[in-house]
């Protein structure tokens, strides 16, 4: 598990690497402002779609079924085939209506603003069916313990988009908006061919072949009844985890979502600060959480299938301590550190020193619900091996309601503070209700880890005081 966990979480690293090389040339280009805003509203549902489907939904509904299935060649290949054509059919929707979709991404926009996101909308929602196919294929390579290419393939996407910049970068007003979401969809096209080379050596693409042609026999009614029956049982049992998975591995995404719909209605700038605090608060949550969650999701399914639960539990066990330790240095350091952050990364060209502040405190917020959010996912796990989609997908709607709640609540009182602050509260009801379901009685025997809870304590003491004495001589 564990050098799994270090090959997604190093990929996961160097693809934020070049995140933030990304998200520091668009504030330097971009600043927080108009542009900005018809960017990030325009990318934020493909964004949305790449975390919710990249970071768990499909794998760990598609996982299971392909473990269990008889007939894989035929499963892969219909499920690939109803993805791919569903995909093509919503972005053709909206492309011609357009106006519609982008009013519902960016509500509070006037209609000037509307006018100049409709066509970035319709160019980046083209990136799905890129995303799509990607999320596809690296679960293939999963199934087979392969999770290289999964952990770094999001770093093309970085790469791609950092040379639209450069590009553009002599370039004025909303010609540098096309450039960056074209260099979106080039991204999204060589993350796609990454995945080639691995494939081809693990033979999937005969697979493929076999599978294309015994869909071919059953579309036609030329196939084996087994061949049917089997094909049949596999989807069915596919798409009664997949909808729920969907919206219980996605709760900080939807949150996110909602948060920049909501923001189009405070002062301009709201929604890019919430977009470059949230990518720093999704750096230790991929780093730590994603990467050992995806890392430990095939082995604690393999065992739950083979009734081996003590051996799942004590999986559990280990990645609860090390996600706990982990998540809670960097919420630590995080706070402390945040204004400091925000200006190393971002505080140059048009992003001025008042954005910095704001960006901050949000920052700061988000950073509240981190240990929820993150240990969340890990415990998740065990509902989503059991296949009890459904109950997590029940969670995450409670959860996400109450932050809803609270987000339309608070942003009366503190703007854009008061949706930091809901997402994070909405993490915290996540997680309680993830652990009722799980068992409170075993999460206690978790807990009960003396050694663990010495190492949390000596290592916060020392960051504390460590950062503190620091801060002395570089407090913004």
């Amino acid at each position: 598990m564990f050098k799994a966990f270090f090959t997604n979480s190093s990929g996961i690293l160097f693809s934020r690497i070049f995140g933030f090389f990304r998200d520091l040339y668009m504030a330097n280009i971009l600043g927080a402002g108009i542009l900005s805003d018809i960017f990030f509203a325009a990318f934020k549902f493909p964004n949305l779609f790449r975390r919710v489907f990249g970071e768990g939904a499909f794998s760990q509904s598609f996982l299971p079924s392909l473990i269990s299935t008889r007939r894989k060649g035929v499963f892969i290949a219909g499920t690939f085939l109803i993805f791919v054509s569903i995909i093509f059919i919503l972005t053709l929707l909206v492309w011609y209506f357009s106006g519609f979709f982008t009013k519902i991404l960016a509500y509070g926009f006037d209609d000037e603003k509307i006018k100049l996101t409709q066509p970035i909308v319709v160019i980046n929602f083209w990136y799905l069916e890129l995303i799509f196919i990607t999320t596809f294929l690296s679960s293939l390579l999963q199934y087979k313990n392969i999770f290289w290419v999964s952990a770094y393939n999001t770093a093309l996407l970085n790469i791609f988009m950092i040379l639209s910049l450069f590009i553009a970068r002599e370039s004025q007003g909303m010609q540098i908006i096309y450039l960056l979401s074209y260099g979106v969809l080039c991204g999204g096209i060589a993350q796609i061919l990454i995945h080639f080379y691995p494939l081809y050596q693990k033979r999937f693409f005969r697979l493929f072949l076999i599978g294309f042609k015994d869909l071919y026999r059953i579309l036609t009614k030329k196939a084996k009844t087994h061949i049917k029956n089997a094909y049949q049982k596999s989807i069915k049992d596919f798409f009664r985890q997949f909808f729920p998975a969907m919206l219980g591995s996605s709760t900080a995404q939807i949150a996110a979502f909602l948060d920049t719909m909501l923001a189009s209605f405070l002062a301009t700038g709201s929604i890019s600060y919430l977009y470059y605090a949230n990518r720093i608060f999704q750096l230790p949550l991929a780093i730590f959480a994603i990467a050992v969650s995806t890392a430990l999701f095939p082995t604690i399914a393999r065992a739950i299938k083979n009734t081996q639960e003590d051996k799942a539990k004590k999986l559990l066990k280990k990645a609860f301590w090390f996600l706990f330790i982990a998540l809670s240095v960097c919420v630590c350091g995080g706070i402390l550190l945040k204004n400091e952050i925000i200006f190393i990364l971002f505080e140059r060209g048009s992003f001025v020193r008042e954005d910095t502040l704001i960006t901050a405190n949000v920052f700061a917020l988000y950073l509240l619900g981190l240990l929820p959010f993150g240990l969340a996912k890990i415990f998740s796990l065990w509902l989503y091996a059991h296949k009890r989609q459904g109950k997590a997908a029940i969670i995450s709607a409670i959860s996400l309601g109450i932050g809803t709640l609270a987000s339309l609540i608070l942003m009366q009182f503190f703007a854009v503070y008061g949706l930091a602050l809901a997402s994070s509260i909405g993490g915290f009801v996540l997680f309680i209700l993830t652990i009722k379901q799980f068992g409170f009685t075993t999460f206690k025997e978790i807990l009960f880890y003396k050694k663990a809870w010495f190492i949390l304590f000596v290592l916060l003491i020392c960051e504390i005081a460590i950062l503190e004495i620091l801060l002395h001589f570089i407090r913004l």
